[in-house]
């Protein structure tokens, strides 16, 4: 743990100001980001219509819909990259950490302190893409990168843990 918040920090004071989101996998720091858009938590529901009932229809809970993370704008760590490709070449196991990790997205403030985390099991990439290459620009390594999810977990102020 020690040895991930070292690395943490060195992301920290690397990163541009406008690098606000933080990504680890199973602990380790992969990248920052500027964009981010989280997973929809969303479930079905089962409308029931009861006899005589006319005013209104219950709804039943059913189960969570599937849900997706997208990383934008960002640099990350060639085990990023190596994550990604496995999972597209269907490598089943990468040094014993599978294809299915833990993700943990934080958001920090302008002080690069941790204001929220998001931490999310079984999370996979799915899709990647990557910048347009043009010499007259700085681009960033990442454009996008869309994770599946598992369960999801919220957690307000510092959530390093």
């Amino acid at each position: 743990m020690i040895d991930s918040l070292g690395k943490l920090s060195r992301i920290f004071t690397n990163a541009a100001p406008t690098f606000r989101f933080v990504v680890m996998v199973n602990g380790a720091p992969y990248g920052v980001f500027t964009e981010c858009d989280l997973p929809v938590v969303e479930w079905d529901l089962t409308p029931v219509r009861e006899g005589g009932l006319n005013t209104r229809v219950h709804q039943l809970l059913g189960r969570r819909k599937e849900a997706r993370l997208t990383l934008k704008n960002g640099v990350g760590t060639s085990a990023f990259i190596a994550w990604y490709l496995s999972t597209m070449a269907g490598v089943f196991d990468t040094q014993g950490a599978g294809l299915r990790r833990s993700v943990t997205v934080i958001l920090l403030n302008s002080l690069k302190i941790p204001v929220m985390t998001w931490h999310i099991e079984n999370a996979m990439p799915v899709k990647w893409s990557g910048p347009q290459l043009k010499t007259s620009e700085n681009s960033v390594a990442i454009q996008s990168l869309e994770l599946i999810c598992g369960e999801i977990t919220i957690t307000p102020g510092v959530g390093l843990g």
